[in-house]
């Protein structure tokens, strides 16, 4: 049994950069593209963690590396009290069934050659879930959970639906009994109204299965509905962390400011009252390496932005928790 004070993943000052070449066959290395650039942060168990940024930002490298798809460059990724950042393929092997990834296009991840059946009996059989006389009850098990009738255990993927496939998916991630699950963008290939079926789904499961959720979207409703904490993230830093209801009703970075006023209300009466807040797309690609990497973006920036990258610091708010901001202009 975990302790609830103790966390069940820390990420201190993780980092991920790709080597950028040019030239003739790609040969000559002319810079570093920082896709996770310093990430910190924790989750305890039952938390619901939404990490939220435009494409491209780095949310997706993120879950990749907690899950060691890709190796770290600096950094820990500490599971449980262990620092797994340097693990071997042996020592993660008991890890892999406690950590497990939802990706985002359900059919790009399962295999098209596969059976529901194989596609869910592989990790059981694999990592001895169960024995071979609970193979089948283990499977009629997991189809439940998610919703989906046994008789539908002999089809391949390219039979089923979107929806039904990202269902397919869920089994199989919890077909290890893991502990912490990672949804990359899980619903945004999918119909908007099957979306809401399999956030329920989700929503549902982590309260039955007892889960801790790492949430990666880029719709800040669907991770205000689902999540109590947020991180936003900006080119491969978190601008702003905090429990979901205070960064919504408080955002403080201008970049999170942003997002939310882009977010579409359903009352007309309120969307003459929500100003939408314009981002500077003109000079998306920053080139300065000392101050802020959201200087030449920043409708608000001083001279100080350009000079020193501002910290993640934690501020006090009226009629809200307090969470942190990595902005010189907040206090």
């Amino acid at each position: 049994m975990t302790n609830s004070n103790k966390s069940i993943l820390e990420i201190k000052n993780l980092k991920t950069h790709f080597p950028v070449y040019n030239g003739l066959f790609m040969k000559r290395q002319t810079g570093v593209l920082k896709a996770v650039d310093g990430v910190s942060f924790s989750l305890q168990p039952g938390d619901s963690l939404g990490l939220v940024g435009e494409s491209g930002c780095g949310k997706s490298t993120i879950a990749r590396t907690i899950i060691r798809l890709l190796e770290p460059d600096e950094g820990k990724i500490i599971y449980n009290g262990q620092d797994i950042s340097h693990f071997s393929e042996k020592k993660l092997r008991p890890i892999r069934t406690e950590i497990q990834l939802i990706f985002q296009d359900p059919y790009a991840s399962l295999n098209p050659r596969m059976t529901v059946y194989d596609i869910l009996a592989e990790p059981i059989i694999e990592y001895k879930i169960v024995s071979k006389k609970q193979l089948k009850n283990k499977i009629t098990e997991l189809m439940n959970a998610v919703g989906l009738s046994y008789r539908l255990i002999r089809k391949y993927p390219h039979e089923f639906s979107g929806g039904q496939r990202q269902r397919v998916a869920i089994a199989r991630a919890l077909s290890v009994r893991p502990k912490l699950l990672i949804a990359d963008e899980p619903v945004s290939a999918l119909d908007v109204s099957i979306q809401a079926q399999i956030l329920n789904l989700i929503s549902d499961l982590k309260i039955k299965m007892g889960l801790t959720l790492l949430f990666i979207s880029h719709n800040l409703a669907v991770v205000r509905y689902i999540c109590n904490k947020t991180a936003v993230i900006y080119s491969g830093k978190i601008v702003e962390i905090g429990e979901t209801d205070s960064i919504f009703r408080k955002p403080s970075h201008p970049y999170t400011k942003s997002l939310i006023s882009a977010v579409p209300l359903p009352d007309p009466r309120l969307r003459t009252k929500n100003k939408f807040i314009n981002i500077n797309n003109s000079n998306i690609t920053s080139t300065i390496n000392k101050g802020c990497i959201y200087f030449n973006r920043c409708p608000n920036h001083i001279d100080i932005c350009s000079k020193i990258s501002p910290e993640l610091k934690l501020i006090s708010l009226k009629n809200a928790s307090p969470h942190s901001v990595a902005c010189h202009l907040v206090h």
